[in-house]
């Protein structure tokens, strides 16, 4: 399995387990010139704004821990235009994380949301 179809499967268990827990998915793979959000969901009254992060091993690190000040600042304008594009503005949001650990010999995926994860 390519690192591609390794990132579409973790997607694809990601937006499973959000949709278990409540969410209502908006959309996934939300592009503009600026950059990409792997899933835009919905909890409650609160956009979510969610980073996919999808690893065999944690040998070059967590997942999460490639989610740089740089790549948050990314995720950050793409969420305001996805905001301005919608008239949401004002919205309450916020921006998580989801690692997803798929394991070599077995290939189920074992994941770990961080919620609030740029903080506040």
């Amino acid at each position: 399995m390519n690192h591609i179809d390794l990132g579409d499967k973790g997607e694809y268990a990601a937006v499973k387990y959000l949709g278990s827990i409540g969410y209502t998915i908006i959309t996934t793979k939300y592009r503009t010139k600026i950059g990409e959000i792997d899933i835009i969901a919905k909890d409650k009254d609160c956009i979510v704004f969610v980073e996919v992060k999808t690893r065999r091993s944690i040998i070059y690190g967590y997942p999460a821990e490639a989610v740089n000040r740089k790549k948050q600042h990314k995720i950050i304008n793409t969420a305001l235009c996805f905001l301005n594009q919608h008239g949401l503005l004002d919205a309450a949001c916020r921006f998580d994380i989801l690692e997803v650990h798929i394991s070599q010999s077995q290939d189920a995926a074992r994941l770990n949301h961080i919620i609030n994860a740029f903080g506040s």
